[in-house]
C-alpha cells in the first residue's frame, strides 16, 4: 500500500479551526477549494475570508498543493485568532470600565452619611401634605416621620411638626380643631334691622 505524507504536510502547518477542502475534476484538471473555518471567532467579519482556489494536474498539485496553500492558511488562522482576542478584550474593558465607574462613584459618596430611601420619604411627606391641605393638622402632625428615621432630615422634621402642632385646636380635651378662617359677622345687615332712623340702637327690637 502506497504512503501518503499529506496528513503529515497538513499537521506541519499552524492553525486553529478546520481545514475544508472541496476537489473538482474536470477531465484532467483538478480544482482545489480550501477554507480555514474557525467557530471560536465569533466575529462576523471572519465570514469575508475567501476560500483558496488551485487547479493544476495532480502532477503539479502534489508538488506545489502545500507549498501554496501552507503561509495563506496560517495567516487566516492567526487573523482570526486576533479577531477573537480583539472581541474578547473588547467585552473585558466594557466590563471593567463599568466597574471602575461604580467604584468611582461609591467612593464619592460621603462616609457615615446614611443612604436615605427618598420613595420613602417623599411618600410620607406627600401624605402629610395632603392631610394639612384638608386642615387635618393632627393626623397630618402624626404622620411626620420621626427625626431619627431621617437624621439628615432631623431639623426639617423637627420645623414641620412645630408649624402643624401650631395649628392644632387649643381644645386640650379633643374637642375637634379650631376653623382656621374666623367669619366675621355681617354688621351692615344688623345696623339696617336693629336701628331706628338716626342710626341709634333700639333697645325695643331686642326685647
Amino acid at each position: 500500500m502506497a504512503i501518503t505524507n499529506f496528513f503529515a504536510h497538513l499537521a506541519a502547518i499552524p492553525f486553529e479551526g478546520c481545514v475544508a477542502m472541496t476537489v473538482k475534476k474536470d477531465a484532467e484538471l483538478l480544482t482545489v477549494s480550501v477554507l480555514l473555518v474557525n467557530e471560536a471567532c465569533g466575529d462576523a467579519a471572519k465570514a469575508h475570508i475567501p476560500p483558496l482556489i488551485l487547479k493544476g494536474s495532480a502532477k503539479e498539485l502534489c508538488e506545489g498543493f502545500f507549498p501554496a496553500i501552507a503561509e495563506p492558511i496560517a495567516h487566516s488562522s492567526a487573523l482570526l485568532v486576533n479577531m477573537e482576542q480583539f472581541l474578547k478584550g473588547q467585552e473585558t474593558a466594557r466590563k471593567n470600565a463599568a466597574a471602575e465607574k461604580k467604584k468611582t462613584e461609591m467612593a464619592d459618596k460621603p462616609l457615615g452619611t446614611p443612604e436615605v430611601k427618598p420613595s420613602k420619604y417623599e411618600s410620607l411627606m406627600a401624605s402629610v401634605d395632603a392631610l394639612e391641605g384638608e386642615g387635618k393638622f393632627r393626623e397630618a402632625w402624626m404622620k411626620v416621620p420621626q427625626p431619627s428615621e431621617f437624621p439628615e432630615k432631623a431639623e426639617e422634621l423637627r420645623g414641620r411638626r412645630k408649624s402643624l402642632s401650631a395649628k392644632f385646636s387649643p381644645d386640650l380635651f379633643g374637642g375637634g380643631q379650631s376653623n382656621s378662617t374666623e367669619v366675621e359677622p355681617n354688621t351692615k345687615d344688623y345696623v339696617t334691622e336693629h336701628t331706628d332712623a338716626e342710626g341709634l340702637y333700639d333697645e325695643g327690637e331686642g326685647q
